[in-house]
């Protein structure tokens, strides 16, 4: 028998996925509504699930998700966050009494990082423009060098800091990594762009009221040194001493509790960067424990999109890596899909 979908509650209207100003319904008012909708829809509890489904949703934060953000992920249609978040959102109250956990993502950023204008300065002290992207090689011809100010606050001397970010971006270069790419700010913590879209956060708490999940999300990328596109691990953990980066780990943790699930569903933002690198290193921790259990992990394809940004198109290097991750045992589902099309 065919799982049935549950109807949009009352509470949800489009609205909410349209305006990066919708900041939610409220906790308290949620979890009235969710325990009515579990009395009135027969819900179980998820601890007591058959089959789990883990939902896992990538960074669907205000920068990313909406056109106002300072990072929208527009994709080559010009509304792919937006579209993805109304898919991701509208999948989650459908399919509420079938999906066991969500974790949300937050990519998590401060003012001064690696990956941002203020951590580097011209050869004549001007700042980095967003969107550059800097080498090794740029590092010794001495193009560019490390903010003073950085080194301040870490500790260390300007010396220290420049070959670090030489050594930095040479291992990117020598492990087949991306680049150091210079992005805009965005998800500064504290900020409006930070939170997670409203309309999922909704989401996100009516599941775990309704379904008695823990729906805890996961914060990541606030280490100054390394970027941090997947969630499970930066880029890189060491610095050119030897000595480990400051806040820079691999989260076993999450690895080791998304594959107690049965599936493992995938959505988010954006499918070029924070969700390909993710996909990858989740895979890799299933070829290290069991290979077999690659076909648990489900991509929602139509619940992602890549970044477009002048002159930086990776709708490609996205399709590349579902492509890759197919062939490596992953599914590439979407929204609409059956239920008895997660199980394989």
């Amino acid at each position: 028998m065919s799982a049935p979908e549950l109807p949009l509650p009352s509470h949800y209207s489009t609205f909410q996925v349209l305006h990066a100003d919708y900041l939610g319904a409220g906790a308290g008012a949620l979890f009235t509504a969710a325990n009515q909708w579990r009395a009135a829809h027969g819900l179980r509890l998820a601890a007591e699930d058959a089959r789990r489904a883990h939902l896992l949703v990538i960074d669907m934060q205000a920068d990313f998700c909406f056109p106002s953000g300072a990072l929208y992920v527009a994709g080559r249609s010009g509304t792919g966050g937006t579209d993805a978040l109304q898919r991701v959102v509208e999948f989650i109250y459908r399919r509420l009494g079938v999906i066991s956990e969500i974790t949300c993502t937050l990519d998590s950023h401060t003012p001064y990082q690696v990956f941002f204008s203020s951590a580097h300065l011209t050869v004549d002290g001007g700042w980095v423009a967003p969107h550059t992207t800097i080498t090794a090689e740029d590092y010794r011809a001495g193009r560019y060098r490390p903010n003073p100010a950085l080194a301040a606050q870490l500790g260390v001397s300007v010396e220290w800091l420049t070959r670090q970010l030489t050594d930095y971006c040479a291992r990117l270069e020598a492990g087949g990594k991306r680049a150091l790419h210079v992005w805009p700010y965005h998800c500064l913590i504290g900020t409006a762009g930070h939170r997670l879209a409203g309309a999922l956060d909704d989401a996100r708490l009516f599941h775990a009221f309704a379904r008695g999940a823990a729906n805890a999300p996961e914060l990541k990328g606030d280490s100054p040194l390394t970027e941090h596109y997947s969630v499970f691990a930066p880029e890189v953990m060491t610095a050119w001493d030897g000595r480990p980066l400051p806040r820079a780990a691999r989260n076993t943790a999450l690895l080791e509790r998304l594959l107690t699930a049965d599936a493992v569903l995938v959505a988010g933002l954006a499918s070029s960067h924070c969700v390909a690198a993710s996909v990858a290193d989740l895979l890799g921790f299933v070829r290290e424990r069991n290979p077999y259990l690659a076909h648990r992990i489900i991509l929602l394809r139509d619940a992602m999109a890549p970044v477009v940004a002048p002159g930086a198109d990776f709708t490609e290097a996205a399709e590349a890596a579902l492509a890759e991750f197919q062939a490596a045992g992953a599914r590439v589902l979407t929204t609409t899909d059956p239920v008895e099309s997660w199980w394989g």
